[in-house]
């Protein structure tokens, strides 16, 4: 399912800001996790091991997949992490945005 070329322009604007966005927010997380001072020094390194494998996972289903064709996809699982702002949804086509948020 291919989108548009001004909408494969806007998604690769879109993917760069939300790839750091969720970076970011991954990074506080670990933060967070290591200065959790009620643990011990291994069970924070379980934790922060853990954590960074299921957001390895997360990151590789929302942005490996980089694709004209794939775009739709991507954008889905960018919707179910909460990686897209408003402001950003609304720089695409009603097509893809139908495409992406169906009839919400």
């Amino acid at each position: 399912m291919n989108i548009s070329e001004a909408d494969w322009q806007v998604f690769k604007e879109v993917r760069a800001a939300a790839l750091d966005r969720f970076c970011r927010s991954i990074l506080d997380e670990c933060r967070t996790l290591c200065d959790e001072q009620s643990e011990s020094a291994h069970q924070r390194y379980l934790s922060l091991y853990e954590l960074l494998q299921q957001r390895d996972k997360e990151i590789a289903e929302a942005f490996n997949d980089f694709r004209r064709s794939t775009a739709i996809f991507v954008l889905m699982a960018m919707r179910q992490y909460g990686l897209v702002t408003q402001a950003e949804w609304k720089r695409f086509s009603p097509d893809t945005l139908h495409s992406v948020l169906g009839d919400d």
